[in-house]
C-alpha cells in the first residue's frame, strides 16, 4: 500500500544532511589521501599546511567530512595538482576504494621517498626495472 500523497509531499520535504560524506567525497578524499601518500606527508604535515586540526585532516582522509571548495582548492595548492585531478576517474568507479595494485603502488612510491641513501634508491629502482622485464 502507498503513503497518501500528502505524506509523500512531507517527505520529499525533509531536509537532507548534508554534512555527511557522500559517495562522491568519498572518492575526492580518496584522491587526496592517495596523493599525500605519494608526496610523502603525514596526515599531521598536512594539516599545518592547510591550517586544519590533525583530527580534521584524519576525518577528510576517511571520508567521514565533506570539503567544501574553498578547502579542496587549498589542498589541490599544497599537493600541487589541479583541482581537477580530485574527480578524475570518479566516472569509472563506484566507490571510493583503491584497487590492491594501485594501494601497493603508492606504498612502494612512498617509501621509496622515505630511502635516504641515494644508492639504495637506485639499487632498488635496477632491481624493480630487472623484475618489470623478467618474463
Amino acid at each position: 500500500m502507498t503513503p497518501p500523497e500528502s505524506e509523500l509531499a512531507t517527505q520529499a520535504k525533509e531536509p537532507v544532511a548534508t554534512n555527511r560524506a557522500t559517495d562522491t567525497d568519498r572518492y575526492v578524499d580518496t584522491r587526496i589521501r592517495e596523493r599525500r601518500i605519494m608526496l610523502g606527508l603525514s596526515q599531521q604535515q598536512m594539516a599545518d599546511l592547510i591550517g586544519v586540526t590533525y583530527q580534521q585532516t584524519h576525518k577528510y582522509d576517511r571520508g567521514i567530512n565533506r570539503i567544501s571548495a574553498g578547502r579542496l582548492y587549498e589542498i589541490a595548492q599544497v599537493l600541487r595538482v589541479p583541482v581537477s585531478y580530485f574527480f578524475e576517474g570518479l566516472e569509472e568507479t563506484g566507490d571510493g576504494a583503491l584497487p590492491t595494485r594501485q594501494r601497493m603502488c603508492l606504498e612502494l612510491a612512498r617509501n621509496f621517498t622515505q630511502i635516504t641513501n641515494e644508492r639504495h634508491q637506485e639499487a632498488l629502482s635496477h632491481l624493480a626495472r630487472a623484475l618489470a622485464i623478467e618474463p
